[in-house]
């Protein structure tokens, strides 16, 4: 298991690999849905009482990462 930012974790096993919460199977793409859609911290963490606010902040500060990298846009055939 490889630890990002010390509250991200990917898992081959876990969750078919998609980064997760300290390996709880609550992955980082549920938390950005839930803030997407309009939900706050607080309706997070109750929804998910394993939750701790520091992880919600490191779901947002691994997605403002990932937006560093570059990307190329290629046509398909």
């Amino acid at each position: 298991m490889e630890y990002i930012a010390d509250r991200i974790t990917i898992d081959p096993d876990l969750c078919n690999g998609k980064p997760t919460i300290r390996g709880i199977r609550i992955t980082v793409q549920t938390v950005l849905g839930y803030l997407s859609a309009g939900d706050s911290k607080e309706d997070m963490l109750e929804a998910y009482p394993s939750l701790e606010p520091e992880d919600i902040d490191a779901c947002l500060k691994f997605a403002a990462k990932l937006m560093e990298n570059h990307y190329d846009i290629r046509q398909t055939a």
